[in-house]
């Protein structure tokens, strides 16, 4: 019996869209029903593969989580080197805490929801050498981004940080209102944009 997630078009997938579309299936079951109560079986039936087929792609649930977490410190890692070759004009500020808060999908609203319902699992995986590439390379952001503050006080500098994850708090807060994942970003958009119009005034 299918599931209405089921996958039917194998055939035309690359390696590179099945294992997207791997973790992706994965962290919603993640999500859904436990990171533990979920087995490789289960993503690869909703695949439309078998677990052996898998296997080529991740051979363990942790591997899955793995490659989520490197493929976002990529892109915070990217968001730093575009940082620094950009002219310092005095729109950058927001124009750059706005570009990583745009970079927030629908997919990666899930992997902050992943997070939060389990610390325990994200510890074990960030703490691993190479691990925390998010962690350090947003660290790097908010170290470039403090050069650009009128007045880089400690409370200006922790304002610029709340900026910086207002995502996270708008994922957090989202739950009871029953807001989209759409309306989500938004939210975190104009929070962002508040905090920001009042330390650069």
């Amino acid at each position: 019996m299918t599931t209405p997630h089921r996958t039917r078009t194998t055939a035309r997938r690359d390696g590179a869209e099945t294992r997207a579309l791997a973790r992706r299936i994965a962290l919603r079951l993640f999500t859904e029903q436990g990171y533990e109560a979920t087995s490789l079986r289960q993503i690869a039936d909703e695949l439309g593969i078998n677990k052996a087929s898998l296997y080529y792609y991740f051979d363990s649930k942790e591997a899955i989580l793995q490659s989520l977490f490197e493929e976002r410190g990529i892109e915070a890692e990217q968001l730093v080197t575009w940082l620094r070759e950009q002219p310092r004009t005095p729109e950058l500020l927001t124009t750059a805490v706005l570009r990583w808060v745009d970079s927030f999908t629908a997919d990666k609203l899930q992997g902050i929801r992943f997070i939060s319902a389990n610390p325990l699992i994200a510890r074990t995986l960030t703490s691993r050498p190479g691990g925390d590439r998010i962690g350090a390379s947003l660290n790097q952001f908010v170290d470039e981004l403090t050069t650009l503050l009128p007045d880089p006080s400690p409370q200006n500098v922790l304002l610029l940080r709340m900026a910086v994850l207002s995502i996270n708090a708008a994922v957090q807060a989202a739950p009871p209102t029953g807001t989209s994942d759409d309306a989500v970003i938004a939210v975190a958009q104009r929070a962002a944009r508040a905090v920001l119009s009042d330390i650069t005034r």
